[in-house]
């Protein structure tokens, strides 16, 4: 099954760090509630006050679908607000191999 793969990677400014942490449950309630095709997401701390957000949906669609509605909810747009710069933003997909 291939499955649509969203990366994004930005920066947050160290003393936001915590409240970016704090705020990540509500976004992902808010996403699964809200955006169809949604699957998973799994943020990574890097290096220089970056973050990589790696984020599954079932099609393109669905993921073009969610980046339409931006932050329309609040633990969405509470999350969005603490990034200070993007980085760099791009879709891929899975390869996946059964047996």
């Amino acid at each position: 099954m291939t499955r649509t793969v969203e990366l994004t990677r930005f920066r947050v400014s160290p003393e936001n760090a915590e409240r970016l942490l704090a705020a990540r449950p509500g976004m992902l309630a808010d996403f699964r509630a809200d955006r169809a095709g949604f699957l998973g997401a799994r943020l990574v701390r890097l290096p220089g006050d970056e973050w990589l957000d790696i984020v599954e949906w079932r099609t393109p669609q669905d993921r073009a679908a969610s980046a339409a509605k931006g932050g329309n909810l609040p633990g969405i747009r509470a999350f969005f607000e603490l990034i200070d710069e993007l980085v760099s933003a791009e879709d891929g997909t899975t390869e996946e191999n059964e047996g």
